[in-house]
């Protein structure tokens, strides 16, 4: 892509109502607009890093067995109704006040629709188990909407809803989805941490979080630095550098940001809508229930909290809008290796911008891509090739610059 085709510009100053490295970074890079206090806008750079933060969760929940649906954002009160969760002060009321007139939610979970419609669907033990996912906006009354991307009133989600005959069946999935949120969280250049934490509107009893260690984070976490098993202090009974309940080894407490979330919902749901199968022999049952949630606009608010330097932006290369930053110096033209890496398939960002040298390492810096790569008199037939998260600089040859590019 022509940086000059870009309708968003960079900042040289960060939005004074802002104050999370995130929003700030993410603002004056040109990845988001602030619309209203939690809610953003993805200008073309954010909505690239959005979609390849997407394509990994789905891959991984693909690979779970996950089918993916799309649901409908406004949730007529029936649903919630039969669950009992129509007066939590979560979501937005939209219209419909009268008593006489249909009233709808803007839907911040959808456990209460998905379970409705699966009561259409199953009717045996040889229909379970099965997952459904979806990513898909969700409204929340945030009423401390604040730290960028890491609190909003509206925020993309991925939520992943399983099916199972017993409790055994869903422990089974409840693990491999467990192991497929460290992937994910792996893929995107994040470190997670199994947690163990408080349940909430959405169950009842223990759930597990998957948290980053920042500074930042709102949570306080207790982990053992010998055996890695941790407990948000929300519920738990360890202290900061007390023995671990599990192996006796030391505990620290650490600020987090949680990433994702992972529900033993039971038969909550299912007994509120009456899902149920007939087992082996004929006898029915209650369909036993999961929930998993993953927040992409939060996942990326986190790697922007974990992934900078006072120059801006340090993108891992899986989630990164661009592999390659080009920038074409004054008296030379990057266009000829520009069209080549396009033709290999190598994403690449090009400023052929008439500014300054100066104007344009530093775009590069806020902008944050993995690998610049510089074209001017200087540097006659080769190339000056800079990784953005090193200060070393390689003057490489066409073939090398390829191959390392493809590597």
């Amino acid at each position: 892509m022509l940086q000059s085709k870009l309708f968003t510009k960079t900042l040289r100053e960060a939005p004074k109502d802002e104050e999370s490295v995130n929003a700030k970074l993410l603002t004056r890079g040109g990845y988001i607009y602030k619309n209203s206090a939690g809610v953003y806008s993805f200008l073309p750079l954010g909505w690239r890093v959005i979609k390849k933060i997407a394509d990994i969760i789905r891959e991984e929940m693909n690979a779970v067995g996950g089918e993916e649906i799309f649901m409908p954002a406004l949730v007529e009160k029936k649903y919630w109704d039969a669950t009992n969760r129509w007066n939590v002060p979560v979501g937005y009321e939209v219209f419909g006040k009268n008593e006489d007139e249909t009233s709808f939610i803007l839907g911040w979970s959808h456990e209460d629709l998905l379970t409705a419609m699966v009561t259409k669907f199953i009717n045996s033990y040889k229909d379970l188990p099965f997952s459904a996912y979806q990513i898909q906006t969700k409204f929340r009354n945030e009423p401390r909407a604040k730290s960028g991307l890491l609190r909003g009133k509206e925020f993309m989600m991925k939520d992943l809803y399983s099916f199972h005959t017993d409790e055994a069946d869903l422990n089974k999935y409840y693990e491999r989805v467990a192991k497929a949120y460290h992937k994910i969280f792996k893929r995107c250049g994040l470190k997670s941490i199994y947690t163990l934490a408080a349940g909430g509107d959405f169950t009842t009893g223990n759930t597990h979080e998957f948290q980053v260690l920042s500074d930042v984070g709102e949570d306080t976490i207790y982990v053992c630095e010998k055996c890695g098993y941790a407990e948000n202090n929300e519920i738990s009974k360890l202290k900061d550098e007390g023995p671990c309940s599990r192996c006796r080894g030391k505990i620290n407490a650490h600020k987090a940001i949680e990433v994702g979330n992972i529900f033993p919902l039971g038969t909550k749901y299912s007994k509120a809508v009456n899902l149920k199968f007939k087992d082996k022999n004929g006898e029915e049952k209650l369909v036993v229930m999961g929930s998993y949630g993953i927040g992409l606009g939060r996942v990326m608010g986190t790697i922007v909290e974990v992934y900078n330097d006072e120059r801006g932006l340090i993108w891992p290369e899986q989630v990164a809008p661009f592999k390659v930053h080009l920038i074409e110096l004054a008296g030379s033209s990057a266009k000829k290796i520009y069209e080549k890496l396009r033709k290999l398939g190598i994403e690449v960002l090009y400023d052929e911008r008439d500014i300054s040298a100066g104007a344009k390492f530093s775009d590069a810096d806020l902008i944050g891509l993995p690998y610049r790569v510089v074209v001017s008199p200087k540097t006659g037939k080769k190339f000056e090739l800079k990784k953005r998260s090193s200060k070393a600089i390689k003057l490489v040859s066409e073939a090398e610059l390829i191959k390392l590019l493809k590597s």
